[in-house]
């Protein structure tokens, strides 16, 4: 018995299914089992009509496909063109199909098709080792070309592929790669890429100086933020600016956001552009930390993951959502739990978020009354707890007076700073920008110069710091010392960060 490998998606990672076929005597038939959806089911129709089309002969013997292993449900049509080449092949007793995984749905004709399973699939087996050369269609292979390591062949029919594994000389059907042309630079042999896109641009805020440089400090090191403010202040215009001028990536970073796309429906990029996304205040509970009724699916948090996720209005998002932003905040991944499955997702996102002082907005006002009541107010500031704002790097009050806007700063300039920053810390060995290492990872790269030791200690007494919050301290001045080029974390580094603290 011959073996075709392929594949399927089981939530967001890939298992690989062995296509097995017999062909023995008895009424002509023709079944796909193995614990398989509609869409391969299907396949069955479609499958025969290519077979036919293409005068390809269709054994008068009792046809069974088994999608092992058994226990796993399958879905998608990518197994098309795996289960007819079975069929196609199955009197060429000396051809062997070897390691190569083979992808494609088959319209009636026998021309072979993308899928948006295929990309996501690929890129997980490879990133377990699992795949070392695939057999996909010309569409396919443009969106797996980026993924190292990788042999693809391309066929773009059923009569190709049936060509392709009966000839001695594949070479011809090697899909030749193109170059990727982002701008770039490499740190310990690892490449990193990033994009200068600043369609919205800081140059156009004006004032808020304390807001523009919190918002750097974001940036360079992955840290929470929250901005308040009145009506107007800018709030939302420094947020969406953030956007352009993230991170670089490396490229299995670009490949897992890519990966994320398609499971989402959208169209695949390989730009590399960090995520941003903007949560509307009306957003269900499940469809911005995933669920679903028997199912684990993705949600907005975990398709964000590397990413930003902006929440405008933040008192007005439901006290159900807010509090769950606990756990992803804190450990960077979710659990997802339904009768039928468990998925633990990713969610190593940069939070920022925007509020009102109060309910009319003018509490911080200059030229504008307070309409809010003390009870309204509180009431108001009570809706987000002290655990999420525990989780807050960076805590900003901003005011409604503009200045002439002499500190005028452009995003090119502001993100050269957060490539330099990127830069000192993969340079300084960290896997995670700083926003984001461990406990023990604070005690060994966010060191203090002697003299700030006792402002810190005096500073965790008078603010009663959690332990928690102590880490956040040392980690925004970790940062901050990088946009200055120290080495260690001087006493006007501390005391900027203690600064940004929620008081």
């Amino acid at each position: 018995m011959r073996i075709v490998k392929s594949a399927t998606l089981d939530e967001i990672e890939a298992i690989s299914v062995n296509v097995e076929s017999t062909f023995t005597k008895g009424l002509p038939s023709f079944s796909v089992i193995g614990m398989v959806s509609t869409s391969i089911s299907e396949a069955r129709d479609r499958v025969k009509s290519a077979l036919l089309i293409n005068e390809c002969k269709f054994p008068p013997l009792k046809i069974t496909v088994n999608l092992s292993p058994s226990e796993i449900k399958k879905k998608g049509t990518q197994f098309d063109l795996a289960i007819a080449l079975q069929i196609a092949l199955f009197e060429e007793k000396y051809i062997q199909f070897k390691e190569t995984y083979v992808f494609g749905e088959l319209g009636l004709d026998g021309i072979v098709k993308d899928n948006d399973f295929i990309f996501p699939i690929v890129l997980s087996l490879a990133k377990q080792g699992l795949v070392n050369e695939v057999l996909v269609c010309k569409n396919t292979a443009i969106k797996i070309e980026k993924i190292p390591n990788l042999k693809i062949y391309v066929v773009q029919s059923l009569q190709e592929a049936i060509e392709f594994f009966k000839s001695s000389d594949k070479s011809k059907y090697i899909h030749k790669k193109e170059n990727y042309d982002y701008k770039k630079f490499i740190i310990n042999n690892k490449e990193y890429f990033y994009t200068e896109d600043y369609s919205d641009d800081y140059k156009e805020v004006i004032g808020q100086d304390i807001a523009k440089h919190a918002s750097l400090i974001s940036l360079c090191g992955s840290h929470n933020l929250i901005l308040t403010g009145s009506p107007g202040c800018g709030k939302s215009m420094i947020i969406n600016r953030m956007k352009h001028i993230q991170a670089p990536m490396s490229l299995e970073e670009i490949l897992e956001k890519a990966k994320l796309q398609s499971l989402q429906g959208s169209d695949v990029d390989f730009v590399p552009k960090r995520v941003f996304k903007a949560v509307h205040c009306s957003s269900t509970k499940s469809s911005v930390f995933g669920g679903g009724s028997g199912t684990a699916k993705i949600g907005e948090i975990a398709l964000c993951n590397g990413g930003m996720m902006f929440f405008d209005e933040l008192p007005h998002f439901p006290k159900s959502v807010l509090e769950s932003l606990r756990e992803p905040l804190q450990d960077n991944k979710i659990l997802i739990s339904r009768v039928n499955s468990k998925v633990l997702y990713n969610t190593n996102i940069t939070f920022v978020a925007a509020q009102n002082p109060c309910p009319c907005g003018n509490l911080l006002s200059s030229v504008k009354e307070c309409r809010c009541s003390e009870i309204e107010i509180q009431r108001y500031k009570n809706k987000i707890s002290e655990p999420i704002l525990d989780r807050i790097d960076l805590y900003v009050i901003m005011n409604d007076t503009f200045n002439d806007n002499k500190n005028i700063v452009s995003s090119k300039e502001l993100h050269e700073t957060v490539i330099k920053t990127f830069k000192i810390q993969k340079q300084r060995g960290q896997s995670q920008l700083n926003g984001k290492l461990d406990d023990s990872e604070v005690k060994k790269y966010c060191v203090l110069e002697d003299d700030c030791i006792e402002i810190f200690e005096k500073a965790k007494r008078n603010y009663q710091l959690s332990f928690r919050s102590v880490n956040k301290v040392l980690k925004v001045a970790r940062t901050i010392a990088d946009i200055n080029e120290n080495e260690k974390i001087s006493k006007k580094d501390l005391l900027q960060s203690l600064s940004y603290r929620r008081r």
